[in-house]
């Protein structure tokens, strides 16, 4: 079975190439401000709402004018006006707040939706990426899974460039055992499962967070930006926000590895994983305007992203898939696993300050969250055949995107026998 995978290489340009690379990223950072800034002004004044084809249909014409955008490729522009498209219609689902201009400084790069423009000769370890009018650079990073290249985006991240590119190829995990576990995520144990084991949260950030302390005080003492009274930030103020942000990233690199870890750890000896479906998006929400705990929820929110659940649920699911495996979220609502005793099924609620669970009717005792995971495990048993069918999958977001966009476009293709 064939899958997409994405895979990340660190570019090396040369001086003349990176000098390139910025004026292109500069121009697709600009075409992007156009299209959001034509589709406002063509429904503030004129009341008419513009879709992503008449702003595609302009392209040939925009390139006329202005001749330094022809080098880019026409497959590259159509993705810059895709990703505003994209970002309206996540708004018109309410899914996202109202696309915004974008600062050059702040614009991360642009994508090859097709292999048109590039070329990645490579075979998943090393190698060059080949870009039209701009060359060979060399790259470095090897693949889990090789196969065949689909797009390439190219971004510029903490003063480094990369090459993320996407391959159609067939993983080659190694089959796993045939045992089944169940998961419960946390901030006072990251995973603990059903068989009793628990995974420490590591608080990367949390280590980290003196360093980052001390370097942002010293960015506070320097000549800040403000752009609107047009201060620009001195030479002292970038250099200390960039040992902030370079910090910072290493927090997050850290936080992957370990999350890569844990789900290869868990699926290596089990091919049914059982977890809560959870509403992170709104556990993490700020505290409302006025609340007296909002330094509490403030820590509680950090304490949460600092695991990162949502990746870490990700990684595991994908992984126990690949190996042929099951991945099922019980619905948190109607199971409510971490009031339910695991032993007799009796309900009580809990406070969170309660991390023992001792059931009154037949003082079964263990930890908290062991118990909910066992709880959400028995609930997984208890499916047997129809387990597609009571579970509830992810809904998908249909915002338009050009994958979607292609298959739309094959589906009226295809007569109607």
């Amino acid at each position: 079975m064939s899958v997409t995978r994405r895979v990340t290489f660190r570019l090396y340009p040369n001086t003349t190439q990176e000098k390139q690379l910025f004026e292109w990223k500069r121009l697709h950072c600009y075409l992007y401000n156009a299209c959001v800034e034509h589709r406002r002004t063509s429904y503030q004044k004129f009341g008419k709402s513009v879709n992503y084809f008449e702003q595609q249909n302009a392209l040939p014409g925009f390139k006329e004018c202005w001749n330094e955008y022809k080098e880019l490729g026409s497959h590259a522009l159509q993705a810059t006006v895709k990703r505003v498209d994209y970002a309206f219609n996540r708004f018109f689902k309410l899914k996202s707040g109202y696309p915004k201009f974008k600062a050059n400084r702040r614009y991360k790069g642009w994508t090859y939706p097709c292999k048109a423009g590039w070329k990645a000769c490579t075979e998943g370890k090393n190698g060059y990426l080949k870009l039209t009018n701009l060359g060979s650079i060399k790259m470095r990073g090897q693949a889990r899974d090789w196969g065949t290249p689909k797009t390439c985006t190219i971004l510029f991240k903490q003063g480094k460039w990369y090459a993320s590119i996407t391959v159609s190829c067939v993983p080659s995990r190694i089959p796993t055992d045939k045992g089944a576990i169940g998961l419960d995520f946390g901030i006072f144990h990251a995973v603990a499962d059903s068989n009793g084991d628990v995974i420490d949260n590591p608080r990367f950030i949390k280590q980290a967070q003196d360093k980052i302390n001390r370097l942002a005080k010293k960015s506070r003492r320097k000549r800040q930006p403000n752009y609107r009274k047009r201060i620009k930030a001195s030479r002292r103020w970038k250099k200390a926000s960039k040992a902030v942000s370079k910090l910072q990233a290493k927090v997050a690199r850290q936080r992957q590895d370990w999350q890569h870890q844990v789900a290869t750890q868990i699926v290596s000896c089990n091919s049914l994983v059982a977890t809560e479906k959870l509403n992170l998006k709104g556990m993490t929400r700020q505290a409302r305007k006025g609340s007296k705990r909002k330094r509490q929820k403030t820590g509680l929110n950090r304490s949460l992203l600092d695991v990162g659940i949502g990746n870490l649920k990700s990684l595991i699911q994908y992984k126990v898939t690949e190996v042929g495996g099951f991945y099922i979220e019980v619905p948190t609502k109607k199971l409510k696993p971490s009031q339910t005793c695991p032993n007799c099924g009796h309900q009580r609620k809990k406070a969170l300050s309660e991390r023992v669970h001792s059931c009154e009717k037949c003082s079964y005792t263990c930890d908290r969250d062991v118990a909910a995971a066992r709880v959400m495990l028995d609930y997984a048993r208890g499916l047997g055949t129809s387990l597609q069918i009571d579970v509830e999958s992810p809904s998908s977001t249909l915002c338009g995107s050009m994958k979607q966009l292609g298959a739309l476009k094959r589906q009226k293709l295809v007569p109607n026998l």
